[in-house]
């Protein structure tokens, strides 16, 4: 087993208070990076909760964690939130851009807020902390993109999502032309069907529809997206921006 270390390192996860983001930066806490937990505020408090659990099993790590609440669909709220990151730890090495919302809908049936909402956190949120951050990125540092296959082939009811997550691809491509002076790295990952709290709106005969469909014969876990990650965030990569990596199964 690859046994990654990032000592030293400080690694921000943007939606990491549970899901997928927060696999990703439980898999840095394990290598030994500074973690930072991002969420964004709620009614009813649960993202907050959420978050604060999941900086207690960081900790178990014997790594430091900070938390901090940012809508990232808000470019002040973003600025803001890597001012802080600045004055917590003096820079940042690694910037994973994970959050994201679903609004699935036909396009016939879908509203002007259902579309636009989505493209507010999944694309617009991207650029936001990609722009913010890369003013705090430290010289040699990592930015990697959760993408979807989605974006790729794109799927009914996800004209919102896939047009998002199409131009996170996009974006990346040019991220990576325009850091690659300071060395850093801009890549993406693109899941398929992955085991997150996002599945559960889906009917079980849908989700095992899709399974059927994977040729490796099971759902994605969180830990298999933040495998990649990690390694697009080495220093061994170093030579390699510009890319979207899939994590399907061999599905598409």
């Amino acid at each position: 087993m690859v046994e990654y270390r990032f000592p030293g390192k400080v690694a921000l996860v943007t939606g990491s208070s549970r899901g997928m983001g927060a696999a990703i930066l439980e898999a840095f806490a394990r290598a030994k990076a500074t973690c930072i937990v991002n969420y964004v505020a709620d009614a009813g408090g649960q993202n907050e909760r959420d978050a604060e659990a999941t900086a207690k099993r960081l900790q178990a790590h014997g790594v430091t964690v900070h938390v901090i609440e940012a809508d990232v669909s808000r470019y002040d709220a973003v600025e803001g939130m890597m001012k802080k990151v600045a004055d917590l730890t003096g820079g940042l090495d690694i910037l994973v851009n994970n959050a994201g919302v679903l609004r699935d809908r036909t396009v016939r049936k879908m509203t002007e807020e259902e579309w636009a909402s989505v493209l507010r956190t999944n694309l617009d949120g991207v650029f936001f902390c990609c722009k913010h951050g890369a003013e705090i990125l430290r010289d040699g540092g990592r930015i990697i993109n959760v993408a979807s296959i989605s974006g790729i082939v794109g799927f009914h009811g996800q004209a919102n999502y896939a047009a998002a997550k199409a131009g996170v691809i996009a974006l990346t491509k040019v991220l990576s032309k325009e850091l690659a002076k300071r060395q850093i790295t801009v890549n993406a990952v693109a899941p398929g069907v992955v085991q997150t709290p996002m599945l559960q709106g889906l009917k079980p005969e849908v989700l095992e529809s899709y399974k059927q469909q994977i040729p490796i014969g099971r759902i994605g876990q969180p830990e298999d997206v933040a495998h990649a990650v990690l390694f697009l965030a080495c220093e061994e990569s170093g030579y390699i921006t510009g890319q979207t990596l899939p994590i399907t199964g061999g599905w598409f």
